[in-house]
């Protein structure tokens, strides 16, 4: 199913988002959303400063964990979990694809 327009979001390198604004546009709840931080499946900028920002890509990250969590129906470390296979397979298909142009 293709997400509605209006979920669309423009990202760049170096935005910036509060905890605030990623609490908003997860739609988790926000202790859910602090059990993915400290999972590791949300990581702001300074883990240490009293109110998190974080690079606009966990945006992102956020959403998907929404998606994640009610189509399964998992727990915040069964999402984490699942976020991490998500990044490697990610990974990994990236390098697939340098190889290949590298092949030619």
């Amino acid at each position: 199913m293709i997400a509605p327009v209006a979920d669309a979001v423009c990202l760049d390198a170096i935005a910036e988002v509060s905890w605030t604004e990623l609490v908003a546009a997860a739609g988790l709840p926000e202790d859910e959303l602090r059990e993915l931080v400290r999972y590791g499946a949300l990581v702001p900028r300074d883990p240490e400063a009293p109110t998190w920002t974080f690079e606009a890509r966990w945006l992102v990250v956020a959403k998907a964990a929404s998606r994640i969590r009610r189509d399964f129906e998992l727990d915040p470390y069964g999402v984490s979990v699942v976020l991490s296979y998500l990044e490697r397979i990610e990974r990994l298909e990236a390098e697939i694809r340098a190889l290949h142009a590298r092949l030619g």
